[in-house]
């Protein structure tokens, strides 16, 4: 490139608030003239953009493959397709040892009946067991019960646990009715407290279980002074010994019409080595672990006029499709599932294993580990959270500054939640079941959920998020919704460094 380039790639960047690293500096002063740099600058910008999060310098990784898929272009136009760089493919992977451990799965623990007695009990568990962490941590262990409080004199402080029943807004504040196993109240939070006491009220969801700090007031009125979440602890998280990757996915919908197979098929013959370049394959032989987080098909009478939307009628010939597709893996890749609100199964949470009455040609096809929604396993060491993401729907709509364009805070706030649906009652189905499996007991080193179908991944607290959009383009109810999905893209995680990267389908690869 000449200087007037190389001025117009540092002003593109800047302007888009990025620096260009010395590094990719350099790569751009050799390349050809041919490259149009508007492009390039505007294809790296993209891949910036779809990546979630967002770096302070442009590295010289994203200008080489965005350059390279350009000079293919250019190549092909002149001469025809080419293969890419040719190399014998070694994967890393086939020599490595799976090492999977199922830490939770509620296939075998599921007993609900729907009676009275079960609904209750899930949430006497639900309160206890959230109880039981508040309990371990030095920020709230000296907390009492609702009881004791209201017997303490006008003007004493102190913290208790409890679980936010009613939540009412004025212009004065916000009124919780709260309660415990024994007791009740209302908590004031005043509109005027300083701090963000009375955003932390506001983003409160109903059921939740969280420690408030009070001021005993009179007529047995509470006055918040702090809310406190159960979050996670902030924590170095546990990394593999190895350099194994785990390429993560969601949101297949085999049996749509706009499911991308296409695309998903290049994807299958990037793992096998049969595309992209040198470096790019190098990832590919790394991919020990498949994982994907529901909604492996399309299922039939999810949403009404679904039947004009699918190429494939009957849930059955899905599976058989998917198992077709899935089947070409490699080998050595080890397949992880659990299903989603569109799969053969209940759409209560939680979620089963997928019987194998639906799904039997998908197990016959090659090794999978199918476990429930939601699961956690453990993977070289590393823990994930493995969810479907069914309330992200639920936290976004109610909770404010939640956007469907961000998915990654909605998980961040759920690991805060220290639950993965709290409210009872709204768009997610809840089971009644005894125990409740949907407290995020074990701290995770990797969230990994789907879903709403937009690829974004960050980090919290040492944990990072991932969502691993979908491989089916915008449907019509997405269109009348506004929604605008990023499919066909694929979040690869290194369990050494856990470092994500993420490779994008719908272009050429």
């Amino acid at each position: 490139m000449d200087e007037e380039d190389l001025r117009k790639a540092v002003q593109i960047s800047i302007k888009a608030g990025y620096q260009i690293s010395k590094e990719a500096f350099d790569f751009l002063k050799s390349l050809p003239k041919t490259v149009n740099v508007e492009e390039l600058m505007d294809n790296v910008l993209r891949r910036i953009e779809e990546g979630g999060e967002k770096p302070t310098f442009i590295d010289i990784d994203l200008i080489e493959d965005e350059s390279r898929k350009i000079l293919r272009r250019i190549m092909e136009e002149r001469e025809g397709p080419v293969e890419s760089v040719s190399f014998k493919f070694k994967p890393f992977a086939k020599e490595v040892e799976a090492d999977i451990k199922v830490i939770r799965d509620p296939t075998d623990e599921i007993k609900t009946t729907g009676s009275l007695e079960d609904f209750i009990e899930y949430f006497r568990d639900r309160f206890s067991r959230m109880r039981d962490l508040f309990k371990q941590r030095i920020d709230s262990k000296d907390s009492v019960p609702i009881s004791h409080i209201l017997k303490l004199p006008n003007n004493t402080r102190a913290k208790v646990i409890c679980m936010i029943i009613e939540k009412r807004e004025t212009r004065r504040g916000i009124f919780l009715s709260v309660e415990d196993l024994e007791e009740s109240a209302t908590i004031y939070v005043p509109a005027d407290r300083e701090g963000d006491v009375i955003e932390k009220a506001r983003s409160l969801p109903l059921d939740i279980v969280v420690c408030i700090s009070v001021v005993k007031g009179r007529n047995n009125l509470l006055v918040a002074e702090d809310i406190i979440f159960p979050d996670i602890p902030n924590r170095k998280p546990n990394k593999a010994s190895i350099p194994v990757y785990a390429a993560l996915t969601s949101d297949l919908h085999i049996g749509s019409k706009m499911f991308m197979e296409k695309e998903f098929r290049q994807f299958i013959l990037w793992l096998k080595g049969k595309r992209g370049n040198r470096r790019l394959r190098e990832i590919a032989g790394h991919i020990k672990y498949l994982i994907i987080a529901g909604d492996i098909v399309d299922g039939v009478g999810i949403y009404p006029q679904q039947i004009n939307e699918l190429y494939i009628k009957d849930i059955y010939r899905q599976y058989e499709a998917a198992a077709e597709i899935l089947e070409d893996l490699p080998e050595y890749i080890e397949v992880i599932v659990i299903p989603g609100n569109h799969d053969a199964i209940r759409r209560a949470l939680p979620q089963p294993a997928i019987p194998k009455k639906y799904a039997e040609p998908l197990y016959e096809s090659r090794k999978v580990y199918s476990l429930g929604n939601p699961s956690v396993i453990s993977l070289h060491q590393v823990k994930l959270l493995l969810y479907h993401g069914r309330s992200l729907d639920d936290i976004i709509s109610s909770v404010p500054k939640m956007k469907f364009q961000e998915p990654d805070n909605a998980m961040k706030f759920l690991l805060k939640c220290r639950h993965l649906a709290p409210t009872y009652g709204q768009r997610t189905p809840i089971a009644s079941e005894r125990r409740d499996h949907l407290i995020i007991e074990h701290v995770p080193d990797l969230f990994h959920a789907g879903h709403v179908h937009l690829m974004r991944y960050s980090s919290y607290r040492g944990t990072v998020i991932v969502n691993s959009g979908a491989w089916q383009g915008q449907t019509e109810y997405q269109r009348e919704m506004g929604h605008v999905p990023n499919p066909g893209i694929v979040p690869v995680i290194n369990l050494q460094t856990l470092n994500v990267s993420a490779f994008n389908f719908r272009e050429s690869f």
